[in-house]
């Protein structure tokens, strides 16, 4: 499944009825099964951007594609995974993973069939009827990870889906996620503030400027997998992308 975002734009009306520039003829590329990470600066519009792929924002010109497919709203074969988990506290973890499932029509034994492998997936089989609160905020984004999962999208949408965790959970949902990609080959768009947390996840890393938003380089990353953070290939990346992104912020700067 291939997104292609052309010559995308988009503005917006100020406070005080000024006119904002937050992205900037934004082209990208992405291929099926691909894990990009969309990095830069607070305020440069990745946020925006994912919003727009996902059709829950409108861009002011430019389009997304899937496979040639125009999306002008929230599409079927794309699901959102947001920091905040949004799970319903009122319902147990099978009946959360189930909604997107009830919301379709799905017949209730395709129903249950679907939520049981994903709650296998995401190794909380055991949890299946206990609520939201009684899980840890690591265990309640793998929830929202299967009921994403559980309505077969071809593409995941990620925002900062793990920037509330602490460092050692953080680091545990990464490798998790990176298992659950690699068993269910999604296209994966994935919004992180962390440099090292794009240099560990994804086969490219797309550095957007400071506002307004524009590609300022997309870096493959060819190491395999699973990356090791301490080894000098990983640590020269990681070098190299904070080095790109000094340099954005102070050719902004000195404007």
């Amino acid at each position: 499944m291939r997104l292609c975002v052309q010559h995308l734009t988009k503005e917006f009306t100020g406070t005080r009825g000024e006119r904002v520039l937050a992205l900037s003829d934004i082209s990208l590329d992405i291929e099926p099964k691909e894990f990009i990470c969309l990095l830069g600066p607070s305020g440069c519009g990745k946020t925006t951007l994912l919003r727009i792929i996902g059709g829950l924002e409108q861009a002011t010109s430019g389009c997304i594609a899937i496979n040639s497919h125009h999306v002008s709203g929230p599409d079927p074969m794309m699901a959102m995974i947001f920091q905040e988990y949004s799970l319903f506290p009122w319902r147990t973890i099978r009946d959360n993973i189930a909604f997107g499932l009830e919301i379709r029509n799905v017949q209730r034994e395709e129903r249950e069939e679907a939520v049981d492998t994903y709650l296998s997936l995401v190794g909380l089989t055991e949890f299946a009827e206990s609520y939201p609160y009684e899980l840890s905020g690591g265990m309640r984004q793998r929830v929202a990870v299967a009921r994403a999962l559980a309505i077969n999208p071809g593409i995941l949408l990620m925002d900062e889906p793990f920037g509330a965790l602490d460092a050692q959970t953080r680091n545990m949902m990464q490798r998790e996620l990176l298992d659950i990609w690699q068993k269910t080959k999604k296209t994966i768009i994935f919004v992180t503030h962390s440099v090292d947390e794009a240099v560990f996840l994804a086969d490219r890393i797309v550095v957007l400027t400071p506002r307004p938003g524009t590609i300022r380089e997309v870096i493959p990353i060819d190491l395999p997998r699973p990356r090791d953070r301490t080894s000098e290939d990983f640590l020269r990346i990681r070098r190299f992308v904070l080095s790109l992104i000094d340099e954005t912020m102070a050719t902004r700067e000195d404007l």
